[in-house]
């Protein structure tokens, strides 16, 4: 009784201190969220999900302060021709984002669209809302509930270029909400991109709904700023013979989580969904993932690297549901870690849930360190102890970078990685 009274206090002070935004098409969306909040309560340390996480400041009222990282660093996706849309501590910024006009595509803001007939009243909250059973995500009900932005995109055919999201951090005190709704219709391709540290407290949720024969892309970063934290939020659900991908690189951050909860509803359709991540010190990264499979023929992969020194901690928590129906299923699941001395720990808690019988499904989780073999052999041929250390963990994480379909973005990704590793070396 005394644990349900703090989760009813913390929620109701959490609550209190936000205020709904005026809507007209997203407010029954919000009500219901906000519903669902209150039923399920914000997390706690004894949650079965969050055993391995402490939500604390997750969910408190005020967020922790988050120093801003002056650095000198190359741009993401620098060499990509892309439409960038910039949010500064959760706030649109017009100048620094490119005109929202694009062949194939519409896009608009959440806090600009006000039609009680838009498309999104029929995705917005909607695979959030899927995604609440059987696992509670109490933080993406949140963020339904009081997210202030955000950005909705109808994806109609093949656009030229990919779509960036610039997330700057500009406030040591920011707590941003974001909320993004992504449609794709039959047989559209889309990518989108990600980048930045966003805010010192940081809620995100990103609802994508694939249509049949249609092609979403999406590769994120995040990093910079170590004091940061962050939950973010993946919702996805394909239709048949589509295709879901989705890649995360993650780099300082003294707190990370990112769910991904997936569905694959139509025949034939494929999820991929990987992350690399690099942390040193204080440093904890969650990732939580569920993926549903409930049509024919339908394939998904989970490929997570953590690498992880000086006291870090990684989490990975996978899981993959087979319905019953769901025959000729191929689930694959692997999540490893690096860990780069003996006081970094890696927390993982793989899951087969299976109802049919004609399957193909494994997971595998493993932790180990630096392969002393390889080591000596670089080091036999001149290789400093650094930099052939950093020639191996790149060599680990390659596995989960190569899940990225473009190979620019793989080799972008690739030298950020090399780059973090080389300013922190010792």
């Amino acid at each position: 009784m005394a644990d349900a009274a703090v989760k009813t206090d913390t929620t109701e002070a959490r609550i209190a201190a936000l205020a709904m935004p005026d809507a007209t098409w997203a407010k029954p969306a919000r009500e219901e969220a906000l519903a669902r909040l209150r039923a399920m309560g914000l997390p706690q340390r004894r949650d079965e999900y969050w055993k391995y996480t402490r939500p604390d400041t997750l969910t408190q009222v005020e967020a922790p302060k988050a120093s801003v990282l002056e650095a000198d660093e190359v741009a993401m996706y620098a060499g990509v021709d892309r439409l960038r849309i910039t949010f500064v501590d959760g706030v649109f910024d017009a100048e620094a984002s490119d005109d929202l006009s694009l062949e194939g595509i519409t896009i608009e803001r959440l806090a600009a669209a006000d039609s009680d007939l838009h498309w999104a009243k029929n995705l917005y909250g909607v695979l959030e809302a899927r995604g609440q059973t059987p696992v509670a995500r109490p933080l993406a009900a949140l963020n339904t509930a009081y997210a202030t932005d955000g950005i909705l995109i109808h994806v109609t055919g093949k656009p030229s270029k990919p779509v960036n999201l610039v997330y700057t951090h500009s406030s040591d005190t920011s707590d941003a909400i974001l909320h993004h709704c992504i449609k794709l219709d039959a047989g559209a391709e889309f990518t989108m991109l990600e980048n930045g540290a966003a805010a010192a407290r940081f809620n995100k949720v990103l609802e994508v709904e694939i249509g049949d024969g249609a092609s979403f892309h999406h590769v994120r970063a995040q990093g910079r700023d170590h004091e940061r934290r962050a939950a973010t939020h993946i919702f996805t659900r394909l239709g048949t013979e589509s295709e879901f991908r989705s890649f995360t690189m993650t780099v300082n951050g003294v707190l990370t989580r990112n769910e991904c909860v997936i569905e694959l509803t139509g025949d034939d359709a494929i999820a991929n969904v990987a992350g690399a991540c690099v942390g040193d010190g204080d440093f904890l990264h969650d990732d939580t993932v569920f993926i549903t499979h409930d049509a024919v023929n339908c394939k998904s992969r989970q490929v997570f690297k953590k690498v992880l020194r000086n006291g870090a901690t990684g989490v990975f928590q996978g899981k993959i549901l087979v319905k019953a129906g769901a025959q000729k299923t191929d689930g694959y699941q692997i999540s490893q870690s690096l860990l780069l001395d003996g006081d970094s720990q890696f927390l993982a808690k793989p899951e087969l849930e299976i109802y049919a019988d004609d399957v193909a499904c494994s997971h595998g989780s493993t932790s180990g360190a630096i392969d002393e073999d390889a080591l000596f052999y670089l080091r036999s041929r001149g290789v400093p102890a650094d930099e052939a250390t950093n020639l191996l963990t790149l060599a680990f994480l390659a596995e989960a970078v190569e899940e990225i379909a473009h190979e620019g973005l793989r080799e972008d990704m690739t030298a950020h990685m090399g780059a973090w590793l080389t300013r922190h070396r010792g």
